[in-house]
């Protein structure tokens, strides 16, 4: 696949982030203009209320754009997507008369983003083998980094779609119970070793009922985010033993404003990696499900430069999005319109690939060095953290945007 050349003439470089061949979609907003949903093109949102406003687009099932979030078309059929999607390029393409959309168009300059689905649950994986070699030699050891299961299923927790926010939105550092390993008792404080987790999150568009292939549950994946699941391990050492991940990961969990269509994804798709052993056949490979998405993060002071901390691919992965969401049905648990399914935190095999300050100071026991002199173990206050993510094919470039929250002071705790 080429360049598809639009008449929106910033679309055409093979550098952007949203030419045609990606419309990415998102809701914004301006200072004349209530949320609703639009698609990225350039430099440029298309209003896709306007559009359906004006009968260019039409679906049988009624209205999709008049409510700001995408969650009405994600639960059409599979069949609606392309449909819509094909329309929507033909719209964009060079050659069509733009007389009636130049007018629809909104420079993203001027627009404020904000989440662009309801999530509906969040679940998230633990499923980059480079991560989970790295956390599972910090705590149990390298001879005993993988517990027995990880080879065989992907293993995850079911979090807080309540915490779900976009990207840009700050938060405060979450206070919890510690225990300091010489301490007799926990203790209530704001957390200190407060990090960040590169992850990609897949978003379920058609809802199931009982369990899936791998090739279903590819199917009803209606496009990716990034995603930052925030986690305070002080507070998860303390907590997890045995149960895992309860208020470590309930603060935050930041998604990027865009969502980027599986069909846009396929000129990236990659194949699985080297298993170990064979899979059971629910989670059996049966095609190629990952993706060629390179990642970068940067860390950032307050007052300071920004550090890229962390460069590496979503192509790591162990596990696909697919095979995390056929295991999850497998119970006979039901999928639903908007939920989220976070990868797990993202790891190459070079120090300089670690996707989480835990891993990238090792514990804190290795400090970062910062461009502006200063080191970090974990986050400090006023820190911001951004994630970005883009695949790169000949002439083009499917970019996600980018993915930054900063970690604001704790609050006064009632008590």
């Amino acid at each position: 696949m080429r360049l598809l050349k639009s008449w929106v003439s910033s679309a055409n470089s093979k550098f952007t982030e949203f030419p045609l061949n990606n419309l990415p979609y998102g809701v914004f907003s301006t200072t004349k203009l209530e949320k609703r949903c639009g698609i990225a093109i350039g430099d440029m949102i298309l209003d896709c209320r306007a559009v359906e406003e004006a009968g260019l687009i039409k679906f049988s099932a009624g209205t999709m754009f008049k409510d700001p979030f995408w969650n009405n078309l994600m639960k059409l059929e599979r069949n609606e997507w392309t449909r819509f999607r094909k329309e929507i390029t033909l719209l964009l393409s060079l050659d069509t008369n733009p007389e009636k959309l130049i007018n629809m168009l909104i420079p993203q300059s001027k627009v404020e983003l904000h989440i662009p689905f309801v999530v509906s649950e969040f679940t998230d994986f633990w499923s980059c083998k480079y991560h989970a070699i790295n956390a599972g030699t910090m705590l149990r050891g390298a001879e005993n980094a993988l517990p027995l299961n990880w080879n065989h299923m992907p293993i995850g927790y079911n979090g807080r779609a309540s915490s779900v926010i976009v990207s840009g939105t700050n938060f405060n550092r979450p206070w919890g119970q510690l225990k300091r390993p010489n301490d007799t008792l926990p203790f209530l404080a704001p957390s200190k070793r407060f990090d960040f987790e590169l992850e990609i999150g897949a978003i379920v568009g058609s809802k199931s009922n009982g369990p899936l292939t791998v090739q279903q549950a590819d199917d009803i994946i209606f496009g990716y985010v990034l995603l930052n699941d925030w986690s305070a391990r002080d507070i998860q050492a303390w907590e997890g033993q045995p149960l895992g991940p309860f208020q470590a990961k309930a603060t935050a969990t930041t998604i990027s404003p865009w969502i980027v269509t599986k069909e846009a994804l396929i000129p990236l798709q990659c194949g699985p990696p080297t298993r170990e052993n064979e899979l059971l056949d629910h989670l059996k490979d049966c095609g190629p499900m990952f993706y060629d998405i390179s990642l970068t993060v940067s860390l950032t002071p307050q007052k300071g430069k920004p550090s890229i901390i962390t460069q590496t691919n979503y192509k790591e992965m162990y596990y696909s999005s697919a095979q995390q969401i056929a295991h999850h049905s497998s119970s006979g648990c039901p999928m639903r319109v908007g939920d989220l399914i976070g990868s797990g935190t993202i790891s190459g095999s070079q120090k300089s690939e670690r996707g989480s300050m835990l891993e990238l100071s090792w514990g804190g026991k290795e400090p970062l060095n910062l461009t502006n002199g200063g080191t970090r173990s974990f986050l400090e206050d006023l820190d911001t953290v951004t994630f970005h993510g883009k695949g790169t094919k000949e002439d083009f470039t499917i970019g996600f945007g980018n993915c930054t929250g900063t970690l604001l002071p704790a609050l006064k705790y009632p008590y």
